[in-house]
């Protein structure tokens, strides 16, 4: 196998071990002997262990195995054997523990009444909060579980506009800039952001703070779903965005309040979901001078099918491939936030659950110097759906087989990595008639589940409304669960093929990357190195036990 990928030809996985077992010449030359400490028992303990005299021969050091990952892009999945094998004896163990409850005014309450302080406390509160380093404060808004600390920290970051009764809030005070637009006051922008997205606090000063429509900023509301009461997403337009022509973000509405994975619905993963689809579809009719069956509203499922088919059909009829100068899409969703006491972010682009898509253009043109008379005036833009599409070509290249099949007949065929007949095999967690979720042989984050249609769709402009009906479940199910195990941040990407109808096998597949906390990434992880310390049949059978039915 010269591909780098684990999948075999056959349709079932291969991957290697490592035995370590070598010499190390000592070439040190002092000794630093000291004492570290002393035992209980008043023994005193020394460091002599770290300076040997001889040589260090170390014959059986642990195994490693190591497995590439079925798509050669995304690199390579390294398993410490002696870790895996005590996490085999317990699957089970593979969650993560619900946080501390934390109350800074509760502690401080209840310091001051064991210093026997008498009358009202609230004063000498506020002014601990008013006077804590920032830091502090930022550790504190992020975990906090008492909404009185939040209501605090809200109130340092930010100014409020009160209702008559001078408690409820009901806006943020705003000032004008030098062009004379109103802004917010902000005082803190990190502390307000912590804050803000902490589901601890009350759901009133969410909305004020981050949820009403337009509080984020002058981004246009340009599409909405809500076809039942118990979801409402909004569509939102990000023009100068990081991505590059703009992109829209689905986000749930200032009456869909959802921090928790525990709190979505399937009914919100699929208004989410159907402003991706239907911007998507109507994009593309644009771009192939389709008319629309509807406007200024948003389509029934009946009728995104209709305009689907529509576009398919031209597409097939006029090979009109070469037409669409937006020919991939790009949708991802950061679930989840958080802000470390020193600053750093991380997790997420800004508050409440949203997904992001966009269009991919077919081609960007040159710009460097000196080179603007280069023979090619254009290259193509990236997207990471291609990385897929070149690789398979070059798997069927090499083997006369198409990838994706054997790829569904490994995970089907799967066993377990450590060769035991005992313990679970199974690497599938949920299918339907549609599509199967399941967990990668080789992991690249350590929690990390991959959905796939079972037939050969590449795109969503393929997938009809049976099969998008069912990618949402899917995509309900693996949120849900990972949240039933402890995730709280989340990222899931889509890999697509290209908008053309060829023959090409690709199929569409969602990666969900949970971000756990003690592997926040560090120089393995920028060598696409992929550490993990289970096997991913045992972590597929903790998923089956955390299902959400």
């Amino acid at each position: 196998m010269d591909l780098h990928t684990c999948v075999v030809p056959k349709g079932y996985f291969i991957f290697s071990i490592h035995k370590p077992a070598f010499t190390i010449k000592n070439l040190r030359k002092n000794d630093y002997i000291t004492s570290l400490g002393r035992t209980k028992e008043g023994q005193a303990v020394f460091n002599q262990q770290n300076f040997p005299k001889e040589n260090i021969v170390e014959n059986n050091a642990d195994w490693i195995y190591e497995i590439s990952n079925p798509f050669p892009f995304r690199g390579t999945t390294y398993i410490s054997k002696a870790w895996a094998d005590r996490t085999a004896k317990m699957p089970a163990s593979i969650v993560l523990a619900k946080p501390n409850s934390t109350s800074l005014t509760k502690t401080v309450k209840k310091w001051l009444h064991l210093q026997k302080v008498k009358g009202d406390l609230t004063d000498c509160i506020n002014t601990l909060f008013t006077t804590m380093p920032p830091s502090i404060l930022l550790a504190l808004a992020a975990n906090s579980t008492d909404p009185q600390d939040l209501i605090r920290l809200a109130h340092i970051s930010t100014q409020f506009v009160f209702e008559s009764d001078g408690l409820t809030p009901k806006g943020i005070l705003f000032q004008k800039d030098p062009n004379n637009i109103p802004t917010p006051v902000i005082k803190d922008v990190k502390l307000f952001e912590a804050v803000a997205n902490n589901p601890h606090l009350p759901d009133v000063y969410k909305k004020v703070m981050v949820l009403n429509p337009g509080i984020q900023g002058s981004s246009e509301i340009v599409g909405e779903w809500a076809e039942t009461k118990e979801s409402h997403v909004f569509e939102y337009l990000r023009r100068n965005s990081y991505i590059p022509w703009g992109h829209c973000a689905a986000n749930m509405a200032h009456d869909s309040i959802r921090y928790w994975a525990e709190d979505l619905k399937p009914e919100d993963i699929g208004g989410m979901r159907h402003l991706y689809y239907q911007r998507t579809y109507v994009r593309v009719a644009e771009q192939l001078k389709i008319s629309l069956p509807f406007c200024e509203r948003s389509a029934t499922i009946k009728e995104l099918e209709t305009l689907r088919k529509k576009v398919v059909s031209v597409l097939k009829k006029r090979n009109c491939k070469n037409e669409l100068n937006f020919n991939r899409t790009l949708w991802g969703w950061n679930f989840g936030f958080g802000f470390a006491a020193s600053g750093y972010r991380l997790h997420a682009s800004h508050q409440q659950t949203h997904q992001q898509f966009a269009m991919i253009p077919a081609s960007v043109p040159i710009a460097s110097k000196p080179y603007e008379n280069h023979m090619e005036k254009k290259i193509p833009a990236y997207a990471c759906g291609d990385l897929i599409e070149d690789f398979i070509q070059r798997y069927r290249k090499k083997y006369r087989v198409s990838f994706f099949t054997a790829y569904e007949k490994a995970i089907r065929s799967n066993r377990r990595m450590d060769g035991a007949a005992k313990g679970p095999h199974e690497l599938v967690l949920y299918e339907d008639s549609q599509c199967m979720l399941f967990v990668p042989k080789a992991q690249t984050s350590q929690w990390e589940v991959q959905l796939m249609p079972k037939k050969p769709i590449g795109n969503i402009i393929e997938a009809d409304s049976a099969l998008r009906a069912s990618l949402d479940q899917a995509i309900w199910v693996a949120m849900r669960t990972l949240g039933n195990m402890g995730a709280k941040m989340i990222t899931v990407i889509e890999f697509s093929k290209k908008i053309a109808f060829d023959t090409s096998d690709q199929r569409l597949l969602y990666s969900f990357l949970p971000r756990l906390p003690e592997s926040p990434g560090a120089f393995s992880e920028a060598q696409l190195r992929w550490i993990n310390g289970h096997y991913p049949e045992d972590f597929a059978a903790a998923c089956r036990s955390n299902l959400p039915y």
